[in-house]
């Protein structure tokens, strides 16, 4: 996120990874990276580094979810990555354990924080496959997750095809728009707009929905972009695991074969699963969902105008108007 969240103190932070995983005295420098979770660089006198997120809870509920269930749900997923880490996996990313083993720690009730080690490479961009090998690269790491051994997968979660803050974009379509910011009416005038297209997209992955809900899952990762890799002098890593679930494996293979259809043969020949066309477009039209119903619940809350509301209704408008 490009700014930091105005109701947490930093402070609190340095309480938290003083309690959490006993460092301390530390300096935090805020990074301006990544989008959906904020991120500080963390070092100590010794030039010890880490790197820490947190997530605003109440952007990851869903529906009605407390944020004690959007906390299970996120620490159910940042422990996949450390079992996948414990079983032998090293390009998994995973989170320094905090004190009794848990993956990340609640800081101020509306927040999670998890602290990660720091991890020296280079970094890429949402869409970028511009180094050598780099697409093969994430190809192989997902065939290992989605082939990962069971030790692996006991923490994770379902996909049960739900879509996060979906109640608000069916809000927003029947004309409930709260006056809580700048955007707040801008967004709902958008959306009325081009409502028959959005609603055309809700049925298409409602019917989507109905015709794979039992299909078989496996260990995923859920967001394997190139902006989620990083390559160090030890190779190709996965980052962000927040996303994790046990779903079937096109929730992963959609994103990676999106500008390339051979990703589907090669993983094919690797595992012995033919991806399934139609569950390839219930993940691509379920990410689009989520994209426009992330985006409307930010502003169905209270906001000022920030650079990331900016940003957000900048996203917003090219998907929404991208509909057909």
């Amino acid at each position: 996120m490009l700014t930091r969240p105005a109701d947490l103190a930093e402070d609190r932070l340095v309480a938290a990874l003083d309690e959490g995983w006993g460092i301390g005295p530390v300096t935090l420098a805020y990074q301006p990276v990544g989008w959906g979770s904020h991120h500080w660089s963390v070092a100590d006198a010794a030039g010890r580094r880490w790197f820490l997120t947190v997530d605003e809870l109440h952007r990851r509920r869903t529906g009605t979810e407390s944020l004690d269930g959007a906390f299970r749900r996120l620490r159910a997923a940042l422990s996949v990555a450390r079992g996948l880490r414990d079983s032998g996996l090293a390009f998994a990313v995973a989170p320094l354990p905090a004190r009794g083993g848990e993956p990340l720690v609640r800081v101020a009730g509306d927040f999670a924080a998890a602290l990660y080690p720091h991890v020296d490479g280079q970094s890429f961009g949402w869409g970028e496959y511009t180094a050598p090998g780099h697409r093969e690269a994430v190809l192989e790491m997902v065939v290992a997750v989605h082939t990962a051994p069971a030790a692996a997968r006991r923490d994770a979660l379902r996909d049960d095809f739900t879509v996060p803050h979906l109640d608000g974009l069916h809000a927003t379509l029947t004309g409930d728009t709260p006056d809580c910011g700048p955007y707040a009416h801008r967004a709902a005038r958008l959306l009325a707009a081009h409502a028959k297209p959005v609603r055309d997209l809700l049925a298409r992955y409602e019917n989507l929905v109905e015709q794979h809900r039992d299909t078989p899952a496996v260990l995923t990762h859920g967001e394997p972009h190139p902006g989620n890799t990083m390559l160090t002098p030890d190779g190709w890593r996965l980052i962000d695991w927040d996303t994790a679930l046990l779903a079937p494996p096109e929730r992963d293979l959609w994103l990676l074969a999106a500008d390339d259809e051979s990703v589907l043969t090669a993983y094919a020949h690797a595992t012995g699963h033919t991806p399934s066309p139609s569950l390839l477009d219930l993940y691509r039209e379920r990410w689009t969902l989520a994209d426009i119903a992330v985006d409307l619940a930010r502003f169905r809350h209270p906001h000022t105008g920030t650079a990331d509301d900016t940003k957000s209704f900048t996203l917003l408008t090219e998907i929404i108007t991208s509909l057909t």
